[in-house]
């Protein structure tokens, strides 16, 4: 099956009288499908992310070649939205409106969810498992029907600061983080960590743009400022280029690196994994790089699945690995709802998870609850060898 933009999978096992009649009155929900909804960046500035819709994509041919969930086979519609909010909503509505799915899911990015939640919220459209850190998509007070997926970025920022106390207590701390919502999450969470400490230590912040073709004059400036301790935020396209600078400069902090722009083939690569040596990132999955999972019978079932599913994905990315993951998660909620698959059954059922999955780091979990929207809430600090990301310490909880 080709893995293109928009992607219809077809439909399967007849279902009795019964359960037709009561599918009428679920949108998006026949006798033989359930229809969902995404958006993903499989062009602009984001593109190394898409990757991971094509990695769900194909997870879900699996799924529907084994006989779909509880009798119904899956047909996801994942759209590009380039990473332009405006253009996401115009396609979330469309989706909702026109294709009339059952929900969204793991949207990407925090700018595009941003502006589709509300659309969502008030029309009580689920939009579970959003494909970003950021804070704001776990407030089931205000925003019932958004839930996130990963660690938030304000608990990533801040393991990272109270690293950077331990080892070096009178650092001076540079931060370049992306002007939008997700970087500031970031930045907000690394100050948390540094408490009464952050003013004293931050001597310098720089931020970009998305659309920015070069973070060169922040980074020098940053560099100038006389920091040995430096934090970066931001998608693979930009962590690689400021890796890439930073060793230019002969500048060597300590470094850490977002999780968002971590993998290794996407993130890492392209600057020369030479110039990424000693930078710490945080980790809650299994990383395909690194050697220790070799024998891991998880790992091995994601490897052997890459082979038959995704044969055109690089097996070392990070991101698939990350498409692999989440979309079990969706699995999970379907087999849960069973034969009642109301809005509000997949909204509960998202909200009612307690179980582990076999490419998250051990000791880590997915659970959730009415009151708690961050399904991954523990993760582990890692450091880039020149090969793969290896662990220092044991899991980190929220």
């Amino acid at each position: 099956m080709s893995l293109s933009r928009r992607h219809l999978l077809s439909a399967g096992a007849i279902l009795a009288a019964p359960a037709i009649a009561r599918a009428q009155t679920m949108p998006g929900v026949s006798a033989t499908e359930i229809k969902i909804g995404q958006t993903m960046p499989y062009s602009g500035p984001a593109s190394s992310y898409g990757t991971i819709g094509r990695a769900q994509l194909a997870y879900v041919k699996m799924i529907n070649e084994q006989g779909g969930v509880n009798g119904r086979k899956i047909n996801l519609i994942s759209l590009d939205d380039g990473y332009q909010p405006p253009k996401t909503l115009e396609m979330t509505r469309r989706l909702v409106e026109q294709d009339e799915v059952s929900f969204i899911f793991q949207q990407l990015g925090t700018p595009p969810v941003m502006a589709t939640r509300r659309y969502l919220n008030d029309r009580k459209v689920p939009q579970i498992f959003v494909a970003t850190g950021a804070t704001q998509f776990g407030d089931p007070g205000h925003f019932p029907w958004t839930m996130g997926w990963q660690p938030t970025y304000q608990t990533e920022g801040s393991v990272y600061a109270k690293y950077a106390l331990q080892t070096k207590p009178n650092g001076k701390i540079a931060v370049l983080y992306q002007n939008d919502d997700s970087g500031k999450d970031y930045y907000k969470g690394f100050r948390q960590g540094l408490g009464d400490k952050a003013d004293k230590m931050i001597v310098a912040t720089a931020t970009y743009e998305v659309t920015d073709p070069t973070v060169d004059s922040q980074l020098v400036s940053l560099k100038n400022s006389g920091a040995d301790v430096f934090f970066a935020t931001g998608i693979p396209k930009f962590a690689a280029m400021t890796i890439r600078k930073v060793y230019e400069m002969g500048w060597k902090p300590l470094y850490f690196m977002a999780n968002v722009g971590s993998s290794v083939s996407s993130g890492l690569a392209p600057a020369g994994l030479e110039k990424s040596v000693g930078i710490f990132t945080s980790s809650y999955l299994k990383d395909p790089t690194d050697p220790q999972w070799a024998a891991d019978p998880g790992f091995q079932a994601f490897q052997a699945w890459m082979k038959k599913y995704y044969p055109d994905g690089d097996a070392t990315d990070l991101n698939n690995a990350y498409g692999y993951t989440s979309a079990q998660t969706l699995v999970q909620v379907l087999r849960q709802c069973g034969n009642d698959l109301t809005r509000a059954n997949i909204l509960k059922q998202a909200a009612s998870l307690d179980f582990e999955l076999p490419l998250l780091q051990p000791g880590i979990r997915i659970k959730t609850s009415p009151d708690n929207y961050y399904p991954i809430r523990q993760l582990r600090l890692v450091r880039f060898d020149g090969r793969a990301w290896i662990p220092q310490g044991e899991v980190i909880s929220e």
